[in-house]
């Protein structure tokens, strides 16, 4: 009897097209689960490992792409508690390090990595907030431990990872406030938090809404010159934390104000095999919040199946014609 195969969209060079292939079905090994696949969300680190941008993903090509997943558990290997043929799930589980990624029929992960999907979310809606929501809750709950009554800077909250951070920082009791550009004002005041003009100076912001003390929690999304109007937007032992610390900084506004930072890297988890069970925590606890009505990801209503990955990534970038996302894209397999 021939051994059971799937389809998968394979990139084999950089910057070069999706490729649907017949492979092998994986095999789910200890501590693992064996998922079919619903739907495969993309990020932007996606298109840049697609690029041949991201070395420190450490994912070469040829490779199936794709990091987050919704779907339903089909086998479960040996050690496996919690998660039976059957289970609804999603998780942060491939797509780097040489794991294979979920924009395929099947995928194997660990059963760490994995959590009980929000039963009131769409597959769609589900498989688009493994990363961001991890990235999120990293930055907030566990490195600056927010708490009630806080207040809370999220710079780019309209974003992948903001619109989630706006959310976690609302649900654990904090005062948000986010800045993004004009048409996604009334987006962020939906999420019920405090928009603030991305064009307007630190200065003028935190002034405006502070009395010029700063924020006791920046979330910076962007890297950069966000990064460095984070440290002027903090107050003074306030925290500010960065998914995206790329470019040269100067730590100065921050030492004067005896504040602290915390940098985000949570690929981490995938490259070095450590920590796992704990972005299953997470993923159990967000979807705690989102059958609460505290968490709704931000989905981009047009679908795309595995052969049209390519638009989709497309879509994610805003080239070769397509309208950039307007929210997070999902590929449906099912």
């Amino acid at each position: 009897m021939s051994n059971p195969t799937m389809l998968a969209a394979i990139v084999e060079t950089s910057d070069g097209p999706f490729h649907i292939r017949e492979i092998a079905r994986p095999v789910p090994a200890s501590r693992q689960v064996l998922v079919r696949v619903h739907a495969s969300g993309t990020n932007p680190l996606d298109t840049k490992i697609r690029a041949g941008q991201a070395a420190h993903a450490r994912h070469p090509l040829p490779a199936v792409l794709g990091m987050d997943l919704a779907g339903v558990v089909e086998r479960v290997g040996s050690g496996v508690s919690g998660f039976a043929p059957g289970d609804e799930v999603y998780g942060f589980i491939g797509g780097v390090a040489g794991l294979q990624g979920t924009h395929a029929h099947y995928a194997v992960a660990d059963a760490g990595l994995l959590a009980h999907k929000p039963a009131n979310l769409t597959m769609r809606e589900a498989a688009v907030l493994p990363l961001v929501v991890i990235t999120a809750w990293e930055g907030l709950v566990d490195r600056a431990k927010i708490a009630p009554g806080q207040t809370v800077l999220v710079q780019g909250g309209a974003g992948g990872v903001g619109h989630v951070a706006v959310q976690i920082a609302l649900a654990h009791g904090a005062q948000v406030f986010a800045t993004a550009f004009g048409p996604d004002h009334d987006y962020i005041r939906s999420l019920g938090a405090v928009p603030i003009d991305a064009e307007r100076t630190v200065e003028d912001y935190v002034a405006e809404h502070t009395g010029g003390v700063g924020f006791d929690v920046v979330y910076d999304t962007g890297g950069g010159a966000m990064l460095d109007a984070s440290f002027q937007a903090v107050r003074r032992l306030g925290h500010v934390v960065s998914c995206l610390g790329w470019g040269s900084h100067a730590l100065a506004p921050l030492s004067f104000k005896q504040a602290t930072y915390s940098g985000v890297f949570t690929l981490h988890a995938l490259l070095a095999d450590e920590g796992r069970a704990h972005y299953g925590r997470i993923l159990a606890a967000a979807a705690a919040l989102a059958e609460g009505g505290q968490l709704l990801p931000r989905l981009d209503p047009r679908r795309f199946t595995l052969e049209e990955a390519a638009a989709a990534y497309d879509a994610v970038l805003g080239r070769n014609g397509a309208e950039r996302q307007r929210g997070k894209i999902a590929i449906s397999l099912v």
